[in-house]
């Protein structure tokens, strides 16, 4: 309960607070490129119930056709703007409306795509999917140059599934087992701390 009451404060006072900033970069997308502002796209959350999350569009509009579902190093479908709200990651910032309205939290497990989640081994599975994803967590900050990374394998897709992904996996499986009000404040503040560096 305290959890859920102190997402939907923070996640308000965001976008109040922020609303300048996400119309500024509303405008900056859609004049960048053609295409929708925003990107929705189905993710597995809490339960394994699927939902849209939203980002602001950092890709070309036919991106999906042109390769995986995974980012890989300097990725040429990647727009102008897109360069600039993945660096900042001001393109996660609309998630903040996916946490009002209950359907993620600040700090949880990022939310996958339902192809790589039934790649997870059932018991994982099950407790990594009890909690709400969330915008940010222990593996958002181990792996936040995780396109570069997968850029150095030979083949980048089977790097994602068999390296990175069971050990995202396992930082979220100890998030859950560990989580506290305090920890995730914590998390939030690194995380703050990553982007400035």
């Amino acid at each position: 309960m305290a959890k859920r009451l102190f997402d939907v404060v923070c996640a308000g006072f965001g976008l109040l607070l922020l609303s300048p900033l996400l119309l500024a970069v509303a405008v900056w997308v859609k004049l960048d490129s053609r295409g929708p502002v925003m990107f929705r796209q189905e993710r597995v959350g809490r339960f394994g119930r699927t939902f849209r999350i939203h980002k602001f569009r950092t890709m070309r509009v036919d991106a999906p056709a042109l390769g995986p579902q995974i980012t890989i190093g300097d990725d040429a479908r990647i727009t102008r703007s897109g360069r600039w709200l993945r660096a900042s990651k001001v393109d996660e910032l609309p998630q903040l409306w996916d946490v009002l309205r209950g359907a993620m939290s600040l700090v949880g497990p990022r939310p996958e795509v339902p192809r790589y989640v039934a790649m997870y081994p059932d018991e994982l599975r099950a407790l990594v999917l009890s909690v709400r994803p969330g915008i940010t967590d222990p593996a958002s900050l181990s792996f936040r140059n995780e396109s570069e990374l997968l850029a150095q394998a030979e083949d980048p897709e089977r790097e994602y599934v068999e390296v990175v992904m069971p050990m995202k996996l396992g930082l979220a499986a100890d998030y859950v087992r560990n989580a506290s009000l305090m920890g995730d404040i914590r998390l939030i503040l690194a995380t703050l701390g990553a982007i400035k560096a």
